[in-house]
Protein backbone atom coordinates (compact mmCIF):
# COMPACT_ATOMS: atom_id res chain seq x y z
CA UNK A 1 0.00 0.00 0.00
CA UNK A 2 1.39 3.41 -0.91
CA UNK A 3 1.86 6.27 1.58
CA UNK A 4 -1.21 7.97 0.11
CA UNK A 5 -3.29 4.83 0.56
CA UNK A 6 -2.02 4.43 4.11
CA UNK A 7 -3.05 7.98 4.93
CA UNK A 8 -6.42 7.51 3.22
CA UNK A 9 -7.11 4.36 5.21
CA UNK A 10 -5.79 5.62 8.56
CA UNK A 11 -9.35 6.30 9.73
CA UNK A 12 -10.14 2.58 9.49
CA UNK A 13 -8.25 1.98 12.76
CA UNK A 14 -10.85 4.00 14.66
CA UNK A 15 -13.95 2.35 13.22
CA UNK A 16 -16.21 0.12 15.27
CA UNK A 17 -16.77 -3.42 14.03
CA UNK A 18 -20.27 -2.58 12.86
CA UNK A 19 -19.19 0.49 10.86
CA UNK A 20 -16.21 -1.29 9.31
CA UNK A 21 -18.33 -4.28 8.34
CA UNK A 22 -21.07 -2.07 6.90
CA UNK A 23 -18.59 -0.17 4.76
CA UNK A 24 -16.93 -3.42 3.67
CA UNK A 25 -20.31 -4.82 2.61
CA UNK A 26 -21.01 -1.66 0.59
CA UNK A 27 -17.64 -2.00 -1.16
CA UNK A 28 -18.30 -5.65 -2.02
CA UNK A 29 -21.70 -4.71 -3.45
CA UNK A 30 -20.17 -1.99 -5.63
CA UNK A 31 -17.43 -4.30 -6.90
CA UNK A 32 -19.91 -7.10 -7.62
CA UNK A 33 -22.06 -4.76 -9.71
CA UNK A 34 -19.06 -4.18 -11.94
CA UNK A 35 -19.96 -0.60 -12.82
CA UNK A 36 -16.95 1.02 -11.12
CA UNK A 37 -14.04 2.39 -13.14
CA UNK A 38 -10.78 0.44 -12.92
CA UNK A 39 -8.86 3.03 -10.86
CA UNK A 40 -11.75 3.44 -8.43
CA UNK A 41 -12.11 -0.34 -8.20
CA UNK A 42 -8.48 -0.62 -7.16
CA UNK A 43 -8.85 2.15 -4.58
CA UNK A 44 -11.99 0.74 -3.00
CA UNK A 45 -10.55 -2.78 -3.08
CA UNK A 46 -7.54 -1.50 -1.10
CA UNK A 47 -9.88 0.16 1.41
CA UNK A 48 -11.84 -3.08 1.59
CA UNK A 49 -8.65 -4.93 2.52
CA UNK A 50 -7.99 -2.42 5.32
CA UNK A 51 -11.57 -2.79 6.55
CA UNK A 52 -11.31 -6.59 6.46
CA UNK A 53 -8.15 -6.49 8.56
CA UNK A 54 -9.85 -4.15 11.06
CA UNK A 55 -12.83 -6.48 11.39
CA UNK A 56 -10.56 -9.51 11.85
CA UNK A 57 -8.56 -7.72 14.57
CA UNK A 58 -11.71 -6.69 16.43
CA UNK A 59 -13.05 -10.24 16.23
CA UNK A 60 -9.76 -11.66 17.57
CA UNK A 61 -9.89 -9.21 20.49
CA UNK A 62 -13.50 -10.13 21.24
CA UNK A 63 -12.67 -13.83 21.12
CA UNK A 64 -9.75 -13.30 23.50
CA UNK A 65 -12.03 -11.46 25.92
CA UNK A 66 -14.57 -14.28 25.83
CA UNK A 67 -11.80 -16.81 26.46
CA UNK A 68 -10.69 -14.80 29.49
CA UNK A 69 -13.97 -15.54 31.29
CA UNK A 70 -13.01 -17.71 34.23
CA UNK A 71 -14.94 -20.83 35.12
CA UNK A 72 -15.70 -22.33 38.50
CA UNK A 73 -15.01 -26.00 39.24
CA UNK A 74 -18.53 -26.89 38.11
CA UNK A 75 -17.97 -25.16 34.77
CA UNK A 76 -20.14 -22.13 35.48
CA UNK A 77 -18.76 -18.63 34.82
CA UNK A 78 -17.25 -17.26 38.01
CA UNK A 79 -15.72 -13.99 36.82
CA UNK A 80 -13.28 -12.56 34.37
CA UNK A 81 -9.58 -11.90 34.21
CA UNK A 82 -8.07 -8.81 32.59
CA UNK A 83 -7.46 -9.02 28.89
CA UNK A 84 -3.83 -8.63 27.90
CA UNK A 85 -4.02 -8.14 24.11
CA UNK A 86 -0.27 -7.65 23.80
Amino acid sequence: MSDTSAATHADVAGLSFEKALGELEAIVTRLERGDVALEESIAIYERGEALKKRCEALLRDAEARVQKITLAADGSPSGTTPLDPG
